[in-house]
């Protein structure tokens, strides 16, 4: 039960991941099959859905997106400050910091990371480690994006009795661009409003707010 305990965050959302992307994969399967029978065409079962081009784009156009918002969330923090803000380092703190504030080389305690301990490059790839991580996966999801994206608009086009485009074409096309900038603007939205909200707004006992007393001025206090 500790183990649940310590570790329920990652559960909850990873159950709440599952549950949703099972319900979007039978919402989606359902409103594909209706534009099928519509079309003229066949519905599909849930398995061939779930391996479908279809699918596979509107799954691929939302990962990226948040995991662009991670990414620049956690690289523009590194420079910038917000006064007030329990997201934003103190100003004039700026930068990626002293070692000895980071805890590497001849800083690093008993229990550190064994590469905070190191020098020369594997320290630079661990102290960079949660940007490069998130930088490749946003690059990797918005390429299956791309590749998926190509495919299921293909076989529009075909469905159409048009022809199909090169993925070149198509990620240079308004469609590929549409998904994308639609879900980068909701994304960067989100980030903006926690960044303000909760300069002057709390959630009392969450890590997320600064405590109910703090005040607005309360620079990266977190409750």
């Amino acid at each position: 039960m500790s183990r649940i305990r310590d570790n329920a965050l990652s559960i909850a959302f990873m159950a709440l991941f599952l549950v949703c992307l099972a319900g979007q994969a039978l919402a989606g399967m359902l409103d594909y099959n209706e534009q099928q029978l519509v079309g003229g065409g066949q519905p599909v079962g849930y398995l061939d859905y779930i391996t479908s081009s279809n699918f596979a784009v509107n799954v691929a156009e939302n990962w990226q997106s948040e995991y662009l918002q991670f990414l620049l969330f956690i690289l523009f923090t590194i420079w910038m400050v917000q006064r007030g803000s329990p997201e934003s380092k103190e100003p004039g703190e700026e930068g990626a910091e002293s070692d000895e504030k980071q805890q590497i080389g001849r800083y690093a305690e008993a229990d550190s990371p064994a590469w905070a301990r190191v020098k020369g490059l594997r320290l630079w790839l661990y102290s960079n480690s949660l940007g490069l991580t998130m930088g490749a996966i946003f690059v990797l999801s918005w390429l299956a994006q791309s590749v998926a994206g190509v495919a299921s608009y293909n076989a529009e086009r075909l469905g159409d009795l048009r022809d199909p485009v090169s993925w070149s074409s198509y990620v240079t096309s308004p469609d590929f661009w549409n998904r994308s900038l639609q879900n980068w603007q909701s994304e960067l939205l989100a980030v903006l409003s926690m960044v303000v909200l909760s300069i002057y707004l709390r959630q009392r006992g969450s890590p997320e707010s600064k405590p109910v007393g703090a005040a607005h001025t309360a620079t990266g206090v977190e409750g």
